[in-house]
């Protein structure tokens, strides 16, 4: 897989971040460059400039683990930074990462029964599967009630990247907005690494590049992000703001998609409209989501 351009801009940005002085190098005069300069990682990392300097260029194929290790310790990537930069050069080398089959852009098949039935005996959080490509495609009923504004009324799979940035309602729905935008760019940047033949993702990042000047910017940054679990502040126009925690949980039987699970800390004001959300979702019938991709 050629993703010379991959390498090259996630290597130039991660340099340009970085200052002497964080990796314990003397500044000096004449400075022409804003981060460290190539011979500086070079030196750090224990490899040749010319080598380095090929690597930047995008030639990351063949290049062994201890030199990948190398140079994320000389360019202090953080965890998820380093597995993106083994992801690429996976890739590079034509290696589908973690053994997931390469996809195309296919329509979306209707969830697997017993994947229904776990997320209906949910009833205390809002649960919900999504797709690497941040499709929504199945939630319980809570989470139908949770995701309203992002469901909609229309005919087709919801798109939690679409909403961030196409929809001004998600800038009510997503108080901490910002953040939310960055982290939604992190993961989508951490999966296109992970699967570079993904040619929804590929037309998805199209289509946001095109209509989102802050989804360009962000996408242009090379920042990647592991979500794993956290808080999130929510306003939703049924009960309010909520402060839940979540956990994302791999689904071994579908690899890339992922259970999301949110929660309330017990007794807390968030708890409580959690409990009034699910007595208004049992009054309203839910939404249908939709199969076929946005």
């Amino acid at each position: 897989m050629d993703n010379r351009s991959e390498v090259r801009e996630f290597l130039m940005t991660r340099r340009a971040r970085l200052t002497p002085e964080a990796v314990g190098l003397t500044a000096g005069t004449n400075r022409r460059v804003a981060g460290l300069r190539r011979s500086e990682v070079a030196a750090i990392a224990g490899v040749s400039v010319e080598y380095y300097a090929k690597l930047e260029r995008g030639a990351l194929a063949g290049a062994s683990a201890s030199v990948l290790d190398a140079l994320s310790r000389a360019l202090l990537l953080d965890e998820a930074e380093r597995a993106h930069l083994l992801d690429l050069a996976r890739a590079a080398d034509g290696v589908p990462a973690s053994g997931r089959a390469r996809r195309r852009a296919t329509k979306q098949s209707a969830p697997r029964p017993s994947l229904t039935w776990a997320l209906a005996a949910m009833t205390d959080a809002v649960a919900f599967v999504r797709d690497a490509n941040q499709n929504l495609l199945a939630t319980n009923e809570l989470g139908r009630a949770f995701y309203s504004p992002v469901i909609g009324d229309g005919g087709r799979t919801p798109n939690l990247a679409r909403f961030q940035f196409l929809d001004p309602a998600s800038r009510d729905f997503y108080p901490d907005w910002d953040l939310f935008a960055s982290m939604c760019v992190g993961i989508m940047r951490a999966e296109a690494g992970r699967d570079p033949h993904d040619k929804g993702m590929q037309d998805l990042v199209g289509e946001l590049s095109t209509r989102s000047e802050v989804f360009r910017a962000l996408w242009a940054a090379h920042d990647v992000r592991i979500h794993g679990t956290g808080t999130k502040r929510f306003r939703h126009p049924v009960v309010g703001e909520l402060t839940l925690a979540y956990e994302e949980l791999a689904i071994t039987a579908e690899p890339g998609n992922v259970l999301m699970i949110y929660t309330a800390e017990p007794g807390s004001p968030s708890a409580e409209r959690l409990r009034l959300l699910a007595s208004w979702a049992a009054e309203h019938p839910p939404v249908e989501v939709a199969t076929e991709s946005a």
